[in-house]
């Protein structure tokens, strides 16, 4: 049953465990794609009898194999789609999410393959997330995330969270980007390269690094 609105489902169930294993409750789906719980519940009904997700009454939602690679395909749009943005049309990483948004929805998939052989193939989008490849496959290493690391923590920053773009603008102020090598202080600051920098509480939860 692929439409827009069962993708933005897939999707963001997706999301929810690709830095985290806890599969996400109705509750939750409902509160990340701002519907009501009732609508939520008939479309999951839906997903369930197209064999897209596997669910019971009141509990969590995961994606069948079928729902997985589905999803896959329109992470890997929305991701090109925001890698394409800032690489030839000179959008910051903050302002990509919603134009992807819109496009992942609409371009061919022959425009979609010109992309990705445009911009080398590219493993990651501009925020450290995966882009699957055509098969659904995703390259990942081990990460922790930053609230978590302890004081002493080297490592590389993966992933920085577009769900807030106030934390991208925030951590693009001070220097702290995707690809960079930081170790981890106390009292929500890092080193990067000679300086200590304060990250916003916010932050803390919102990059992760290499483990």
């Amino acid at each position: 049953m692929p439409s827009p609105a069962a993708d933005d489902y897939l999707k963001t169930i997706y999301h929810h465990t690709e830095w985290q294993d806890d599969r996400i409750t109705p509750s939750q789906l409902a509160a990340e794609l701002g519907l009501a719980p009732s609508s939520v519940t008939e479309m999951v009904r839906k997903l369930a009898a197209a064999g897209l997700v596997t669910h019971r009454p009141y509990g969590p939602v995961g994606l069948t194999e079928a729902g997985r690679l589905r999803a896959a395909a329109v992470v890997r749009r929305h991701r090109l789609i925001e890698t394409w943005l800032v690489s030839e049309f000179g959008y910051s990483w903050d302002e990509v999410h919603e134009e992807a948004e819109v496009l992942e929805h609409t371009i061919s998939d022959r425009l979609l393959e010109g992309i990705d052989a445009l911009l080398g193939r590219p493993r990651f989008d501009p925020h450290g997330d995966a882009i699957p490849d055509a098969e659904g496959n995703v390259t990942r290493e081990p990460f922790v995330l930053l609230a978590d690391a302890e004081p002493g923590h080297i490592g590389r920053v993966l992933r920085i969270s577009d769900r807030d773009p106030e934390v991208l603008r925030s951590c693009d102020a001070i220097g702290v980007s995707v690809g960079l090598e930081v170790t981890v202080l106390a009292d929500r600051r890092v080193r990067v390269r000679h300086d200590q920098v304060s990250l916003p509480v916010s932050a803390q939860r919102a990059v992760w690094l290499s483990a």
